[in-house]
């Protein structure tokens, strides 16, 4: 009965940040963008830093969970999630406060880039409740649930973290 109470508290809020993050992310376009009183252009490139980080803890997270190390995994995951975290913050707050950035290559560059530009932007979406309800999920011991969502969760998370650094790679020659 207790694991029903929980999933009656966090579920609700799983889906109440699924919607707010994606929602909060789309409306930095219509922000109008002001002076910034800092110089914010190393954030970019900490967030490229920060995705790689999850992207090897995903990685590691993985192996170890295939090692049947459960302390570690908990702990690889449980980083690459508060990286995501701090990855948000920082994304909101360079992208709330400084003019979006256009792409400036051309030819097959241009296609590439905006198809993982695309598919990052789509898939980021999803990924962000599947990889809360995957950790929930796995605090809350239900590894049955877990490996169901995180067949899922996994490798979309994974492709997000990954696309990101390289977007800001393809990226940074324009800023």
């Amino acid at each position: 009965m207790k694991k029903q109470l929980n999933d009656r508290a966090y579920l609700p809020l799983i889906i109440t940040i699924s919607i707010l993050v994606p929602t909060a992310i789309a409306s930095l376009t219509y922000i109008p963008k002001g002076q910034e009183t800092f110089d914010l252009r190393f954030l970019p490139f900490l967030n490229a830093i920060i995705n790689s980080c999850v992207s090897v803890c995903l990685v590691l997270g993985l192996l170890f969970i295939r090692q049947k190390d459960m302390q570690k995994h908990r702990i690889c995951m449980l980083s690459a999630l508060s990286l995501s975290v701090l990855f948000l913050v920082s994304y909101v707050i360079y992208h709330s406060l400084v003019p979006e950035t256009k792409f400036c290559g051309t030819g097959w560059q241009r296609s590439v880039y905006f198809v993982l530009l695309i598919s990052h932007i789509t898939l980021a979406v999803p990924a962000v409740p599947l990889a809360l309800l995957a950790v929930y999920q796995g605090v809350q011991k239900n590894f049955w649930s877990h490996k169901k969502v995180v067949r899922w969760a996994y490798p979309i998370w994974l492709y997000v973290s990954i696309t990101g650094p390289v977007i800001y790679w393809m990226l940074s020659p324009c800023f």
